[in-house]
C-alpha cells in the first residue's frame, strides 16, 4: 500500500523541506537494509549508540531521497556541521591525502527532509495511521516464551484458506512492531503480530500500533525480569496489550495469568484452556505422549475432538493449545484442525551459515519461505558476501500459499533479486520456472528439485556465497547436504544471536556515552574471530581487541573495518600493524621507542597507540612514578599518538579484593588524568573488565572492555548469561561389552555390569580434556547422562550409554545449553575460558542467527 510524500507529511504533522515529488512503499531503519531506494521513507533513529542521520549521505547516494529527521539533527545538516555543501566533504581529524566522501547538494527538487520531534514517535505514528486503514482480524501475541512458534504455527494453520500478514521473524520490538503492521496491504485477510517489552510503559506505544482483536497470551517467565519489580507486574503491562480485544485466549492452569486477567478487567470474551477445570471454555481433557508425536483431545462448545502433533515437549504442547483456541475462535473446523496439526513444522528460527565444497559459503535458512523472510535472509547474504569478493547465489523454490498471483508475486522477487545484487539464481517449482523471463541475471530453472539434484549444476558452483531457501515441500535438506562441506563429525554451534543478546545485556548496564572494546582474541574465546568480529561489527561495538597482530590481520584481510586493538604486540610485527592500522598497545620505554622508530621509518605520523597502566597486576604496564617521563617521551615525537590509557582489574569478580580493586581504581585516576591533563586531544579511559562493569558501574570512564561475558559467562558466579557455544558430535559405535571387562587404553575404564559402550569422534586433540575421563564428567545423550568411560583418546572417546535409548547417529552434546560448561570447567578446576579456547581449529564452526 503506497502514500504520497504529500500524505505521509501531513499524517505526521511534520515540516517539509524539499519539493521533491515522491511515493512511499517502504520504510527504513537500518541503512544496511536498503532494497528500493526511490520508494524508501528512512527514520533516522538516535539511540543510545548511534545516530541515524550519519548514514543520511551515504544513503542519498545509494538513491534514497526521502528522510524523515529530528529538528536537532536537521539543523546540524543546516549549519554543515554533520555535513558539508558542495561535492564532498571531509571529517575533522583527516590528514592529507584521506579521499573526501561524496555527499548531495542542497536543491530542494532532490529530496525531502520531513522535519519531527522524534523519528521514533514518528514511525509509530505512522504506523497507527497505516493500522487505521484496515478492519481485518488481528492477532496480537505477547509473552516470555513461544510468541514467535505461535505466530508461524498460527500461519501454517491458517494460511491455506485466507492471505496473512505477519511480523517478520521476531520483529516485536518499538521499531520492529511498526515495520510489521506496515506490511499490512489491500489484500490481506488476517494479521498476526508479536509485542514485545523489556521494561514497564512499552506496551502502549504496541497495543495502539496493532490494536489485536484477538489476544494470546503464552506465558509469564524471567525473560527482561530485571526492569519489572515482580512476575505480576509484567503480566499486567502485557496484558495492557488486550484492553480492546474481542477475545483474550490464555492457559487458566497458570495461577499468575488468570490471576492477573481477573485483576485487569478485560472487557473480551475468554477463550482460557484448562488441563483441570472442565468449566473452562476450551477443556483438555487428555494429553498422550507417544514416542514421536502427542494426542490431545479437548472440549469446546460441548463438543469433544482429538488432534495429534509431531512434538513430545511441554512447550510445544502448550503452544498447540494456543493456537487451537485461536483457530476455533475463527471457526476453523474441527476435522480441518485435526488434518493441519499434524502436519506441523519446528519453527527452526535460525539462518545457518555452513562451509561449502569448492570454496563456497553457504546460507541455509529453513524458517520459513515468503517474501518478507525472502528480503531478510537476502539482506544476510549480502552482508555475509560483500567483504569476501564471492559471486551471490541464490537457490529458491516455490513460494506458496501467499495469496498473491504468480505473475505479481515472481515480479517482486525479481525485483528483489536485482536490488540485492544477485549475480545467479536456480529457481525450484512450475510457478517460479513459468517466471524466468523475469530474472536478468544468471539463471537456471528445473520443475522440482529432484530434476535438479540429477542435473550437474550444484557441482559447478564455486567461490560463491549461496542462499538456499526453500519451501519444506521442495526438501532443499538434500540441496544443502550435496553442497556442504562435511569434514569431521564434530562441530561447535556459534550462535551469534545470543552473543548479541549478550552483548546488550552488558550495553544495558553502560551510561549511553561509554564505549565497549570486544575481545575477539583466541578466535574470539575459540568461536571463530571472523563471524564474531562481523557481528560485533553490524552491531557497531566501538573496538574489537585480539592478543597479536596476525589475527589483527586476518580480521582485515576478511573486511573487518572497526578499529582493532592489539593487545601483545611483538617487535616483528611492526610493519603489519602499520599496514593493516592495528592499534598496538604500550606498556613499556622499550616497545614505545622502538615503535617510534619503526613509525618514523616509515613517515607515519598520528598512528594510535593505546598506554597501559600497572596499577597493581604487576604483569604489564607503565607504573605511576613513570608517567611524567612517559609524557616527555611523547610530546617530543608526532610519530604516535595515546588514544586510550586502560589498566587491568586484578579480582573485580570477588568482594574479597573489593578494597584492592578501589586501591587500583583510585590509583588509574590520578595516573590517567595525569595523561589527560598533559594533552589537549581527549585520550579514552577504560580499566573495567566484564566483572567492573556489573559491580564496579563508577569506574566505566570513558570505555569498557567486554570478555567472557560476551561468550555467555558471568565472571561472577560462573552463571550462563545466554548460552553461545555448542560442542556436539555424533555416536560412530555401539556395542556391548560384559561386566568386569574393560574400555580403552591401559584398561582404566572398569566395568561392574554389562554396559553399552559408544564410541564419540572427538578427543583431546579436538580439546576434550584427558581428566574428563574414567568417569570425572559426562556428556549428554538425548539428554540423558553418558558418562565418559576409560581414557580419552587423540581423536576418540567412549560413554557409557547404558539405559538411554539412543543408536549410532545420534547427537552427543559435550556441552551447550543443557550442559553448561561451568560444569565442565568446575570438574577441572579452572576457568571457562580454557574450555572455550581449547576447541581445536580441526572442529567444524557451524554459526546461526536465531
Amino acid at each position: 500500500m503506497s502514500y504520497t510524500i504529500e500524505t505521509i507529511t501531513e499524517r505526521l504533522g511534520a515540516r517539509r523541506v524539499g519539493t521533491l515529488e515522491a511515493t512511499i512503499d517502504w520504510l527504513l531503519t537500518d541503512s544496511r537494509s536498503l532494497s528500493f531506494p526511490e520508494e524508501t521513507l528512512f527514520f533516522a533513529l538516535t539511540t543510545k549508540r548511534n545516530k541515524g542521520a550519519r548514514y543520511i549521505p551515504d544513503l542519498y547516494e545509494r538513491g534514497v531521497r526521502n528522510f524523515v529527521i529530528s529538528q536537532e539533527d536537521f539543523e546540524e545538516l543546516e549549519k554543515g556541521e554533520g555535513l558539508e555543501k558542495g561535492e564532498g566533504r571531509m571529517e575533522k581529524g583527516e590528514g592529507k591525502g584521506m579521499t573526501a566522501q561524496p555527499t548531495f547538494n542542497f536543491q530542494l527538487s532532490t529530496f525531502n527532509f520531513l522535519v519531527v520531534n522524534n523519528p521514533l514517535k514518528a514511525l509509530q505514528k505512522l504506523a497507527e495511521q497505516h493500522r487505521e486503514q484496515f478492519q481485518i482480524p488481528v492477532i496480537g501475541i505477547t509473552g516470555s516464551n513461544g510468541k514467535t512458534i505461535v505466530k508461524e504455527w498460527l500461519h501454517q494453520l491458517l494460511s491455506p484458506d485466507r492471505v496473512i500478514v505477519r511480523s517478520p521473524r521476531s520483529y516485536n520490538s518499538q521499531i520492529g512492531v511498526p515495520l510489521s503492521v506496515w506490511q499490512m496491504n489491500e489484500e490481506a485477510e488476517l494479521a498476526i503480530f508479536e509485542a514485545g517489552i523489556s521494561e514497564m510503559g512499552e506496551m502502549r506505544a504496541l497495543t495502539n500500533m496493532i490494536k489485536p482483536t484477538i489476544g494470546i497470551l503464552t506465558n509469564i517467565g524471567g525473560a527482561h525480569q530485571e526492569n519489572f519489580f515482580s512476575l505480576q507486574e509484567k503480566c499486567m503491562e502485557k496484558l495492557s496489550l488486550f484492553k480492546n480485544c474481542d477475545v483474550v485466549i490464555y492457559n487458566a492452569d497458570n495461577e499468575l495469568i488468570s490471576n492477573c486477567v481477573a485483576k485487569s478487567m478485560l472487557t473480551a470474551r475468554e477463550i482460557a484452556w484448562s488441563s483441570k477445570d472442565a468449566e473452562r471454555p476450551l477443556y483438555i481433557s487428555r494429553v498422550t505422549k507417544k514416542e514421536d508425536h502427542t494426542v490431545i483431545s479437548y472440549r469446546y462448545l460441548e463438543m469433544d475432538n482429538t488432534f495429534c502433533i509431531p512434538f513430545i515437549d511441554d512447550a510445544s504442547i502448550e503452544n498447540s493449545l494456543n493456537c487451537l483456541a485461536a483457530c476455533l475462535y475463527l471457526m476453523m473446523p474441527a476435522d480441518q484442525i485435526t488434518e493441519r496439526m499434524v502436519r506441523l513444522e519446528p519453527v527452526a528460527m535460525r539462518l545457518e551459515v555452513k562451509e561449502g565444497k569448492r570454496g563456497c559459503t553457504l546460507i541455509n535458512d529453513s524458517y520459513n519461505s515468503d517474501l518478507a523472510s525472502l528480503d531478510i535472509a537476502l539482506d544476510f547474504l549480502v552482508r555475509r558476501s560483500e567483504t569476501k569478493g564471492l559471486k551471490r547465489t541464490l537457490i529458491l523454490s516455490d513460494i506458496l500459499e501467499t495469496g498473491q498471483s504468480t505473475t505479481t508475486l515472481y515480479r517482486k522477487v525479481a525485483q528483489l533479486v536485482q536490488s540485492r545484487g544477485i549475480d545467479k539464481i536456480i529457481g525450484v517449482g512450475s510457478e517460479i520456472s513459468s517466471c524466468a523471463a523475469r530474472f536478468d541475471v544468471e539463471k537456471y530453472f528445473f520443475h522440482n528439485t529432484d530434476e535438479l539434484m540429477a542435473s550437474d549444476i550444484l557441482q559447478g558452483l564455486h567461490d560463491e556465497v549461496i542462499l538456499i531457501k526453500g519451501s519444506r515441500a521442495f526438501h532443499f535438506d538434500l540441496v544443502s547436504d550435496a553442497l556442504e562441506l562435511k569434514v569431521h563429525e564434530t562441530i561447535l554451534e556459534v550462535n551469534l544471536g545470543a552473543m548479541v543478546a549478550n552483548l546488550n545485556y552488558y550495553r544495558a548496564m553502560l551510561r549511553p556515552e561509554t564505549k565497549m572494546v570486544c575481545m575477539v582474541k583466541a578466535s574470539a574465546y575459540g568461536a571463530g574471530s571472523y563471524e564474531i568480529a562481523k557481528t560485533l561489527q553490524e552491531h557497531r561495538v566501538d573496538y574489537l581487541a585480539v592478543a597479536v597482530a596476525d589475527e589483527g590481520a586476518e580480521l582485515r584481510k576478511a573486511g573487518i573495518t572497526s578499529s582493532i586493538i592489539i593487545m601483545d604486540p611483538e617487535l616483528t610485527a611492526f610493519k603489519t600493524m602499520f599496514d593493516y592500522k592495528l592499534e598496538p598497545e604500550v606498556y613499556n620505554f622499550h616497545l614505545l621507542d622502538a615503535l617510534v622508530k619503526a613509525a618514523e621509518k616509515e613517515g607515519i605520523t598520528n598512528f594510535p597507540i593505546h598506554i597501559k597502566l600497572d596499577t597493581g597486576m604487576h604483569r604489564l604496564g607503565f607504573s605511576e612514578k613513570e608517567v611524567p617521563l612517559l609524557i616527555r617521551r611523547l610530546k617530543n615525537q608526532n610519530a604516535l599518538i595515546p588514544r586510550s590509557v586502560f589498566s587491568h582489574f586484578v579480582g573485580s569478580d570477588s568482594p574479597q579484593f573489593d578494597v584492592f580493586t578501589r586501591k587500583q581504581i583510585e590509583l588509574f585516576e590520578r595516573a590517567s588524568k595525569e595523561l589527560q591533563d598533559a594533552f589537549p586531544h581527549r585520550i579514552l579511559r577504560h580499566i573495567c573488565n566484564t566483572a567492573g562493569m556489573e559491580r564496579f558501574p563508577e569506574a566505566q570512564f570513558d570505555m569498557v572492555r567486554l570478555g567472557i561475558g560476551l561468550y555467555g559467562v558471568s565472571p561472577i558466579d560462573n552463571s550462563i548469561i545466554n548460552n553461545v557455544s555448542t560442542l556436539k558430535t555424533t555416536i560412530l559405535q555401539i556395542r556391548d561389552v560384559p561386566a568386569e571387562d574393560t574400555v580403552g587404553y591401559s584398561r582404566k575404564g572398569h566395568l561392574n555390569r554389562a554396559s553399552r559402550i559408544a564410541a564419540i569422534p572427538i578427543g583431546y586433540a579436538d580439546g576434550l580434556n584427558r581428566h574428563l575421563g574414567c568417569g570425572h564428567a559426562y556428556c549428554l545423550v538425548n539428554g540423558k547422562k553418558a558418562p565418559y568411560v576409560g581414557n580419552i583418546c587423540m581423536d576418540v572417546c567412549m560413554i557409557d550409554v547404558t539405559g538411554i535409548d539412543c543408536q549410532e547417529g545420534d547427537t552427543a552434546i559435550i556441552f551447550g545449553d543443557e550442559l553448561p560448561i561451568t560444569i565442565l570447567s568446575d570438574v577441572l578446576d579452572t576457568i571457562p575460558y580454557e574450555i572455550l579456547t581449547g576447541i581445536s581449529t580441526r572442529v567444524k564452526r557451524v554459526y546461526y542467527q536465531d
